[in-house]
């Protein structure tokens, strides 16, 4: 077994992860075609649970539930908690009871509840009944708090010290539950009420004097979230003070789990999963995206094109609105693609930005100072682009008031883009309202409509002063 587990390590360095994922996948779907399970099970054996998951989510369901019962009983509970949540469930209805329980049981109570999350409440409320009695109730305190919090995304399994307890007893104390536990790590030292008085690390009680007490090492300013706080404040948190591990409280500040740093990567995915949806005008829901059908897939898509649709109608009607001056300079419609594309992308830049600083906490300055700021940055763009077009139109004989006007309106479409983008975020953040949600096809449709009014508008005002 340690030759072949280093041997894999060996193949790993070699080739980069995908790599050596796909060649697995590749070659387990051709041993399950061939009906091959003893060659399936022995390439199986030396791969990491992350990668076998990997492995076993990119086959068809009838060959997922397959390699997965060629899995040993404690390989098969460590590999569940790395699959895909849809792919649990297509396993979770194929399996005996039995084979159900006994993989949910040894699942870590954070992990376990994510899963709970996905299936349907009476299979849900039969499962929990089946659970060992300690798992039931730490599975049971998680699926009390509301979803998206720390306390629904904590675990209970910590290690608790007290603070007359002396190394020795500490380290004996730490051996017993470290099977059990989350992390050993980081260790909480609480009173007989399980109030949170501090954390010690486990390098401070592996490197103290067996007679020295808990309450010598342990730090008492000990940052801690409560149960209701958002996920996505709490990895943040963990982000910020690289955390390994961050301690969770209710709200008699009672030491009740902790959120741990593998939980966080998989946070942050998803919250910024959702924002990149959101900043593409998709509405993503709690489900993977690629997983659902077609017919919910273009319902969510739909909203924002039902925006568009009737923002561009309105351009359109700006446009028709202005038949006597485009009569009269017929050119003049040869830049509204180039005024309204700069427009939009221009505006999208911006509120790319100013969202993502939102999102991840890294403006410091205020409203006001970003909005300057974007503001200076369209007026350099749009003078830059007035410059380029206003040579490019001279070049090609345009008359003298079509290049005029063009270029004024591109440098006053950059500002009003540049402004618009940094602004709306913040209000809709102002108003409660996740920023993403004003996201690119909104800025873009309602500069395309303010775009196209103020070129016009140019285009009037310099015909009335410099004809045609």
């Amino acid at each position: 077994m340690g030759t072949e587990r280093n041997q894999a390590a060996a193949a790993s360095a070699t080739v980069s992860r995908r790599e050596l994922r796909d060649l697995v996948q590749a070659q387990l779907r051709a041993l399950l075609t061939e009906n091959n399970l003893p060659g399936a099970k022995a390439l199986l054996r030396p791969v990491t649970p992350p990668d076998i998951a990997d492995a076993i989510g990119g086959l068809p369901d009838t060959m997922q539930v397959l390699a997965f019962r060629l899995l040993s009983k404690d390989e098969a509970s460590e590999v569940y908690e790395f699959l895909d949540s849809n792919v649990q469930q297509i396993l979770i209805e194929d399996f005996k009871r039995q084979e159900v329980l006994d993989i949910v049981d040894k699942m870590s109570p954070d992990d376990r509840a994510r899963l709970f999350e996905e299936l349907p409440a009476t299979l849900v409320r039969r499962l929990v009944g089946q659970l060992s009695p300690a798992e039931r109730e730490a599975t049971a305190l998680l699926l009390g708090y509301e979803a998206g919090t720390a306390g629904r995304i904590m675990t209970p399994k910590y290690i608790s010290l007290k603070e007359e307890m002396p190394v020795d007893q500490a380290l004996m104390r730490i051996r017993r539950l470290a099977d059990v536990t989350e992390t050993i790590y980081y260790l909480y030292v609480t009173d007989n009420t399980r109030q949170l008085t501090g954390i010690v690390s486990l390098r401070a009680i592996v490197t103290a004097q067996p007679e020295d007490q808990v309450s010598d090492l342990m730090k008492r300013d000990v940052v801690s979230v409560s149960t209701g706080e958002d996920q996505e404040e709490v990895a943040r948190l963990i982000q910020r003070y690289d955390f390994l591990a961050v301690p969770v409280v209710d709200s008699e500040s009672r030491l009740v789990g902790i959120v741990t740093v593998d939980d966080v990567i998989d946070i942050l995915e998803e919250e910024t999963t959702k924002d990149i949806y959101a900043l593409g005008g998709v509405q993503s829901g709690d489900d993977d995206y690629f997983q659902t059908n077609l017919l919910q897939v273009a319902q969510r898509r739909v909203v924002w094109l039902l925006v568009l649709l009737v923002t561009n109608g309105v351009t359109g009607a700006i446009i028709r609105s202005q038949d006597d001056i485009i009569t009269q300079v017929v050119s003049l419609t040869a830049f509204i693609p180039l005024l309204i594309g700069t427009g939009g992308n221009v505006g999208a830049q911006s509120s790319t930005v100013v969202i993502r600083g939102l999102n991840i906490d890294r403006i410091r300055s205020g409203p006001f100072m970003v909005i300057q700021r974007e503001a200076i940055a369209g007026a350099l763009l749009g003078l830059m682009l007035a410059v380029m077009v206003f040579a490019g139109t001279a070049l090609f004989n345009y008359p003298l008031t079509v290049s005029i006007s063009v270029s004024i309106s591109l440098l006053a479409i950059s500002i009003l883009a540049s402004v618009a983008g940094a602004s709306l975020p913040f209000l809709f953040s102002s108003l409660g309202f996740d920023p993403a949600l004003m996201s690119a096809p909104f800025i873009t449709t309602a500069v395309d409509m303010l775009g196209v009014l103020t070129y016009f508008m140019v285009a009037r005002f310099m015909l009335s002063y410099l004809g045609t």
